[in-house]
């Protein structure tokens, strides 16, 4: 080695050795301050880079001093950009690492370590040393341009890269030398999101972040193997090399396609990965890419559009606050790019489910509790009423006395909603009597005793306020006080009016049974109704209870909520 001095580096990509164009230290780091303006030498390769300062370098990251190679990631971009450093790319478009010796590599000793030198890169050492001569360089910073999301138009000739793409890959096909033409469409996407009605409103920063945060294309194909395939194909060339800007593309009649097992028009199966044929794209459609379109296909998007135009845009998006910045968001985008407006008008946001630990439930944690025999040991109301008794925004903790709750809840409805409604009947009548019995009155100008009156006026601050809480998506809040007023309706107004409802003896008046009988009535159509959301099946029995109100027995009807 030549005399100068040692300079380390700490890195977990030494395979872009060869692609480095720089060593980036903090302008403040006294350690390398004596070597910003010199150039120093890389190993193996003998390739001279400057050392060069920029703010964005971490002083008490790994060595303080880092390779920036075109490209490890985003950082090395900003770098590259704000300095104004050679292109040195070493990454094929396959990923796969070049195989002809860059022309930057030119010293004797690199060239035969380079033959081929992919093959020495298997196990450098993991704090290559640099051998640095006091060369003067000019260093030119100018002010960062970040790389920002690129528009839709993209779509056309690459949909499934991001950019940028691989480590390494070249700047054109990475597009960082384009001005920023993701701005406008990010104001746009901001706006979509001040225009969407978030429940709760707290988590519309999240969404606000990501959108701000972008800075470069995200990637919309993976390597997996169920998915939905892109429809696109590639020519292979006379000498058996893939020609991967010669895209292929089916026409829209002939949609869908798999290319992993069709041809494309004008060429048949035996030409498949031959020379002059073709071979199909490999990549499928990330998850998100899919899912973004739910609420289009959903609602009958190209297959029934009187449909389509009478729901969409669709009411609401209930979803995990976790997936954000990936169900929501490119929901968001898909639905701005091809409509112009949100695809829904409110998004309910749940938290995560947590264990007895208090910690998140999660398959690779092997902490997860299946529902299938929560459902057959309490029943689907019950839990249904554990669910609906978080509160958006908020993580719920899982616990199987709530559920025994909602199981005693359940059942004391209907066994309530059958005793009262049931008042003036004999315990032991037969079915002729039962039958014969009038049905109950819901009318409330019957309702004359104070007591009855006081109930009613307690039970119409319950629906005001449960109504007033599902308007603004808080339906563990309408649970709750709806919960709480029936208890008292059970534990103490049905015990006072019960013999009065009753009237086996006739020692009352018949205005005084009328009011206790219809205020019965009216309670338990309204308490039916208002749980309906909770626990449904309770709803299905008060529908047999109470026919004229509530619907046709033996079926889920669509009620009015209680006004």
């Amino acid at each position: 080695m030549e005399s100068g001095v040692d300079v380390c580096i700490e890195t977990t990509r030494p395979e872009l050795l060869p692609a480095c164009v720089a060593l980036v230290a903090h302008p403040d780091d006294e350690r390398y301050q004596p070597l910003f303006g010199t150039t120093v030498a890389s190993p193996v390769f003998g390739v001279e880079v400057p050392v060069l300062p920029h703010p964005a370098a971490e002083k008490d990251k790994g060595a303080g001093i880092a390779m920036c190679c075109t490209f490890g990631d985003t950082t090395d971009i900003d770098w590259w950009r704000d300095l104004q450093l050679p292109l040195r790319v070493i990454l094929r478009r396959t990923g796969r690492i070049e195989t002809e010796t860059p022309e930057w590599i030119t010293s004797r000793r690199a060239a035969r370590c380079t033959r081929p030198w992919p093959a020495r890169l298997h196990s450098p050492p993991v704090r290559p040393s640099w051998r640095g001569w006091r060369r003067p360089v000019r260093c030119a910073v100018s002010p960062s341009r970040r790389c920002v999301r690129r528009t839709s138009s993209r779509r056309a000739t690459s949909p499934w890269r991001s950019s940028p793409p691989a480590s390494g890959t070249s700047a054109t096909a990475a597009g960082v030398d384009e001005p920023d033409p993701g701005a406008d469409l990010r104001d746009e996407l901001l706006e979509r999101g001040r225009q969407l009605e978030f429940h709760p409103d707290f988590m519309r920063v999240r969404y606000e972040n990501w959108v701000r945060g972008l800075n470069n294309d995200w990637l919309v194909s993976r390597q997996r193997f169920f998915g939905v395939p892109f429809p696109l194909w590639y020519k292979v060339g006379a000498d058996g090399e893939v020609d991967y800007d010669a895209i292929l593309t089916p026409d829209e009649s002939e949609l869908p396609v798999d290319p992993s097992s069709d041809a494309p028009a004008g060429y048949t199966e035996d030409q498949r990965g031959r020379p002059g044929g073709f071979v199909g794209e490999l990549d499928i459609m990330d998850t998100w890419a899919t899912s973004s379109l739910s609420p289009q296909l959903a609602s009958g998007w190209l297959t029934d559009e009187d449909l389509f135009g009478r729901v969409y845009p669709m009411d609401l998006r209930p979803q995990g606050q976790d997936i954000i910045r990936t169900w929501l968001f490119t929901s968001v985008v898909r639905a701005d790019l091809e409509f112009a407006s949100l695809p829904w008008r409110n998004a309910g946001l749940s938290g995560w489910i947590l264990d007895s630990d208090h910690k998140k439930m999660s398959k690779s944690k092997g902490n997860v509790v299946t529902p299938m025999g929560l459902l057959e040991q309490y029943g689907s109301d019950a839990v249904r009423y554990w669910a609906s008794s978080a509160r958006l925004g908020l993580d719920a903790a899982f616990e199987e006395t709530q559920i025994k709750i909602g199981r005693r809840l359940a059942i004391k409805v209907l066994n309530a909603s059958k005793f009262a409604l049931s008042m003036g009947i004999p315990w032991d009548a037969d079915e002729a009597t039962v039958a014969a019995a009038p049905a109950p009155c819901l009318d409330a100008s019957v309702v004359s005793e104070p007591i009855d009156r006081a109930v009613l006026a307690a039970l119409a601050d319950v629906v005001d306020t449960a109504t007033a809480a599902f308007e603004e998506f808080g339906h563990a809040r309408a649970l709750e006080v709806t919960e709480s007023f029936f208890w008292t309706f059970c534990d103490d107004y049905i015990e006072l009016v019960k013999d009065r409802a009753n009237d086996f003896d006739g020692s009352h008046d018949a205005a005084g049974v009328r009011s206790a009988r219809a205020t019965l009535a009216i309670a338990v159509d309204t308490f039916v109704r208002l749980l309906a959301p909770s626990l449904p099946l309770c709803h299905r029995g008060g529908v047999e209870l109470v026919p004229q109100r509530l619907g046709a027995p033996g079926r889920l009807a669509r009620i009015d909520r209680p006004a």
